[in-house]
């Protein structure tokens, strides 16, 4: 979130912010209670002031022998009026809180400016998209071909949006898994984390979740938890209302299944893996100083592109224009993959920089050298997703006859398995 100080003192730079993400935040309202608030409060100290000084004028009166109750009964009356601003003071703190965690956070200077995914701007691209000799068939009917996708019960035992995977389709997620962690610990230099699946409401506030994206949800009411749409929630809450003390950076790594509404999906294709309300991932969260985030940023991506490069899928790098980021982030990457069956590139990570945007939510700071201690700026990126990763797979590593030919470096953690053939 931003702090009141921030809005006051440089307004025109959050004005501009926010046009530059095409929001319609109602910056005023938030201007108009600040200044109530400034308002109030200068009216509570006068009348401190004034109690204070009139109290000792009584003290001295009482000991001359003097009558002070007309006196007393003013500064009772003060003391209600002083009580009843402090009511108001604090009303006026709550909603100004609650507007304050609705403003996006303000996008950098080198994001460029656009309203949708239109405007987003291609950085890169890694690999070449594989031609076929045949026509590439979608990963519903592979999986279906195959026996290891079955979207039919899962939806007969949860609904519309659950995968179920069987056979080599299971060890196969649980390899990619097992891949991506190995990666990013021993050659990235992350701790692995195995966090709750569950968070309060926070933890969900501390990132940014809440109150925005509330509807996509999935709350279990009778405790007010919630089932993590991302790992990146627990694993950044872990320093929540904390200094960090061991010495910058921090990168920790985490799987975890996560859990989406997507209530404002409407419309978008849900067919298969492509869009679904329960998928795993492994993430990655950085911990970082301010004046080096960005070059933690651009580490961040190289670490999820160094996935995809060693399982030989061919990808490229978008920069996200303003109005297309997370309401959290000031700048964005996303990943996206070449799915042959589908003849479309499909969002497997985004990378994102949120600068003290999270941090301050979350009470989440470090010391500097100087001894000093200053809100740290938090980084997080999908490294990567599953069900997405899935779908590139099995659509760009088929056959004719069928079967999916595997990786070569996925090869190890499915135990010497090559080749994904129809179960019998």
């Amino acid at each position: 979130m931003l702090d009141i100080k921030t809005v006051r003192e440089r307004e025109q730079d959050v004005r501009d912010g926010l046009k530059k993400r095409g929001s319609q935040y109602k910056l005023d309202e938030v201007i108009e209670l600040d200044r109530k608030r400034r308002s109030l409060l200068t009216e509570v100290e006068a009348l401190k002031r004034q109690r204070n000084t009139v109290s000792m004028e009584i003290g001295k009166l009482k000991k001359s022998g003097a009558n002070t109750s007309d006196q007393e009964k003013a500064m009772r009356e003060v003391g209600d009026r002083i009580g009843a601003l402090d009511e108001e003071v604090r009303k006026v703190d709550g909603e100004m809180e609650q507007r304050l965690l609705l403003i996006p956070n303000m996008p950098h200077s080198s994001v460029p400016p656009g309203a949708d995914a239109s405007g987003n701007q291609v950085v890169r691209t890694w690999g070449t998209p594989r031609k076929f000799e045949f026509k590439p068939c979608d990963h519903i009917q592979l999986g279906e071909r195959l026996g290891i996708l079955d979207m039919a019960r899962a939806t007969r035992m949860t609904g519309a949006g659950f995968p179920l995977f069987l056979g080599p389709g299971a060890r196969l997620e649980r390899a990619l898994i097992q891949f991506m962690l190995d990666l990013h610990t021993r050659e990235h230099g992350y701790t692995e984390m195995s966090p709750p699946f569950l968070c309060n409401e926070a933890a969900m506030t501390g990132t940014g979740q809440l109150p925005r994206l509330a509807e996509d949800m999935y709350c279990c009411t009778k405790d007010g938890l919630y089932l993590i749409p991302t790992a990146e929630v627990p694993v950044t809450n872990y320093y929540r209302e904390e200094t960090i003390a061991r010495p910058m950076p921090v990168y920790l790594t985490a799987y975890t299944p996560c859990f989406r509404r997507e209530a404002g999906a409407a419309g978008k294709d849900t067919r298969g893996l492509l869009r679904v309300h329960q998928f795993d991932k492994v993430e990655m969260v950085k911990f970082v100083e301010p004046d080096k985030s960005y070059d933690e940023l651009e580490k961040l991506v190289a670490n999820a592109e160094d996935v995809l490069q060693k399982l030989g899928i061919a990808y490229r790098v978008l920069l996200l224009c303003a109005g297309d980021m997370s309401s959290a982030a000031a700048k964005c990457y996303d990943l996206e993959i070449w799915a042959a069956g589908r003849n479309d590139w499909l969002e497997v990570s985004s990378c994102s920089n949120f600068e003290a945007y999270q941090s301050r939510r979350a009470g989440i700071r470090y010391k500097r050298a100087d001894g000093k201690t200053e809100l740290v700026h938090t980084l997080n990126g999908s490294g990567v997703a599953l069900a997405r990763l899935m779908v590139a797979i099995l659509e760009n590593n088929q056959e004719a006859d069928g079967s999916i030919t595997l990786p070569k470096a996925i090869v190890p953690y499915m135990g010497g398995i090559e080749r994904i053939e129809a179960q019998i």
